[in-house]
């Protein structure tokens, strides 16, 4: 018999979830978000349920790309950190991929590089997050530079949020960067890319200045939903799942192992961290750090028994971790443990960003640390 713990991977919540997207994005065209191997998820288990919704699907490289296509995708997909080496360049041409440009070493591989076909680029601005994209200052030479190009059929306009997630020091989390954004593209043409989950969620109807089209919000023309595309919730604690409509694409199950009646002063786990001060039932769940699951997270994170909430006990092993039953009666040898995402037992809901937060991570963190060894299950549509 196989280990008692498995990863369920609900498909309806993926298209209702790219759902959401278009619903808040209006007119604007949504990405569906592979990277990271569809944030821990399998980009081959939700390719179905995604394409139903997807205007497109956007990569960190050529392999997720490559699988992409391989399973009869033939619409627009994107590299959004481009390529890494002038050869990949060939590889877009083959697969008819778009690209991001962030720097001016892409851009020289890309007008030295003989194309079997114009290529659609995004160009990227770095408007204050400072990790990719061309400076303000330079960014309409890169423009001009792209436009000039055989090699280039379009170029789109993108940025990216830092704090689209969160209000900061009065302000609303994106004022600086979209200004940023307006004032170096104003009056270029081109289509744009701006909104992340957070800012999708937040941000998406609020109208842009004057030269970016009329009507034209921060929607823009593509929107890309990363985390909340999986339910996943940027600006939690403020906000959860259920607030913006979204449904948990994950869930973590997993059973008892075995009781414990542990007596006052009697500790549990490595470290003896956690120490009774009471009789207590202690159950010991064959879930640990090597199947994906923090290990600091620590006395108190919440789990569900049999649907009803507790909270694990002590340091968190290599495969197992241990959960209170003291006031579950009813649970015992074989309960089911939702770690995160839907209880069978009764449908119950733990979202795996309150998950996080007690282990001092994101829900990003856990769904992309799912192990190889947990089996995973998918639940059709």
């Amino acid at each position: 018999m196989p280990r008692p713990i498995e990863a369920l991977i609900h498909t309806a919540a993926l298209s209702h979830n790219l759902g959401r997207a278009r619903e808040l994005a209006g007119g604007a065209r949504v990405w569906a978000v592979v990277k990271a191997n569809a944030y821990g998820h399998g980009i081959e288990r939700c390719f179905e349920a995604q394409r139903l919704v997807a205007d497109g699907f956007a990569c960190i490289d050529l392999n997720e790309a490559e699988r992409v296509r391989a399973l009869g995708w033939r619409g627009p997909v994107l590299l959004l950190e481009g390529v890494f080496e002038p050869r990949d360049l060939e590889l877009c041409s083959r697969l008819h991929l778009w690209h991001a440009i962030h720097c001016e070493e892409q851009l020289e591989w890309l007008a030295a590089h003989k194309v079997l076909w114009p290529q659609r680029v995004f160009l990227k601005l770095n408007s204050g997050m400072n990790r990719l994209g061309f400076k303000p200052l330079a960014f309409r030479a890169a423009w001009q530079r792209l436009a000039s190009l055989p090699q280039v059929e379009d170029v789109v306009l993108m940025t990216h949020f830092s704090d689209a997630d969160a209000l900061r020091l009065g302000q609303d989390g994106i004022a600086a960067q979209l200004a940023a954004f307006e004032a170096a593209t104003a009056d270029l043409p081109g289509e744009r890319s701006l909104a992340n989950s957070a800012a999708t969620l937040r941000h998406a109807q609020r109208p842009l200045s004057e030269g970016q089209g009329e009507g034209m919000t921060v929607a823009a023309d593509w929107v890309r939903p990363g985390v909340m595309g999986y339910g996943g919730v940027p600006d939690y604690p403020e906000h959860d799942a259920a607030h913006w409509g979204l449904q948990p694409a994950m869930s973590l199950r997993a059973k008892v192992l075995s009781v414990q009646e542990v007596q006052p002063g009697e500790s549990v786990g490595y470290g003896s961290v956690f120490v009774a001060e009471r009789p207590m039932r202690v159950g010991n769940v064959a879930c640990g750090y090597a199947d994906g699951y923090p290990r600091h997270a620590p006395t108190g994170t919440p789990v569900l028994v049999d649907g009803q909430r507790s909270r694990t006990l002590g340091r968190v092993s290599m495969d197992m971790l241990a959960v209170d039953l003291t006031e579950l009666p009813q649970a015992g040898f074989g309960s089911e443990v939702t770690l995160w995402g839907r209880s069978g037992a009764n449908d119950a809901l733990l979202d795996i960003d309150e998950v996080a937060r007690h282990a001092g991570t994101i829900g990003y963190e856990l769904m992309c640390a799912l192990a190889p060894r947990v089996p995973v299950r998918v639940e059709p549509s």
